[in-house]
């Protein structure tokens, strides 16, 4: 249990100064400030509760740690409730925040940070401009999730290998869809609104889903895992030095 709830502590604070840089903060830090929230909290959890639950946070992550066959289907579901759950409470605490606003702040109209696509939507790309983003984004944030989290890697500075790809990617992709690449986050913010970001929230559920386990299976398949003899040089490596 005690992995569960890190992991339901560890979306909290992602969704929570991630989504609630970009509402509360967003028009004085741009894409940029938002970016850069969202990958400082992910390093931050990762340095806090990695040592409990390897900090997925994200269940795409999870699904992609389980086709890689680093996780039990049980272990997986019971990190999807926490991840989920932290997200929905994440959001129900952005939304008590904004509301205290001079003036008042209507969540409907104004939103909690969710995912979405088309008129009306940061840059307005279409779905199939979404539907490419979160798949790639997600692929590749998973893949570095997992290439520096096996025994090969210096483990140490994976936490911080992992915030700068999200950083990145949302630096990108702000304007695409609003970053999901983690359908816990999508789904707390979007279930509070409502109404189109409850429509579109499909998408941030499936696509980055498939995503990570296509991550995953290339390392299942050994296409990105390190060889035993790569692990042997790194050791000696480290001993040399």
């Amino acid at each position: 249990m005690k992995k569960y709830f890190a992991e339901l502590v560890g979306t909290f604070i992602l969704v929570l100064f991630g989504c609630g840089t970009a509402v509360i903060a967003g028009d004085k830090v741009g894409i940029v400030g938002i970016a850069f929230a969202f990958g400082f909290a992910l390093i931050g959890a990762a340095y806090g509760i990695g040592p409990i639950s390897g900090c997925h946070i994200n269940p795409a992550v999870s699904l992609g740690v389980w086709s890689a066959g680093r996780m039990r289907t049980g272990e997986m579901i019971g990190y999807w409730i926490g991840q989920f759950v932290g997200a929905i409470l994440a959001a129900g605490v952005l939304s008590l925040i904004v509301r205290g606003v001079g003036g008042g702040y209507d969540i409907n109209t104004s939103g909690l940070g969710q995912n979405g696509w088309g008129p009306g939507y940061q840059g307005g790309y279409n779905i199939t401009s979404a539907i490419v983003f979160e798949f790639v984004a997600t692929l590749i944030f998973v893949v570095v999730i997992l290439g520096s989290t096996q025994k090969a890697a210096p483990g140490e500075f994976a936490g911080l290998a992992i915030g700068i790809t999200l950083v990145a990617i949302h630096i990108c992709g702000i304007h695409v869809s609003g970053v999901s690449i983690n359908p816990a986050r999508s789904f707390g913010p979007a279930l509070l609104v409502g109404g189109k970001a409850m429509s579109q929230v499909w998408l941030f559920l499936l696509i980055p889903s498939i995503a990570g386990i296509a991550a995953g299976l290339l390392f299942r398949l050994k296409a990105l895992e390190a060889s035993a003899e790569t692990e042997t040089k790194e050791k000696r490596a480290v001993v040399n030095a």
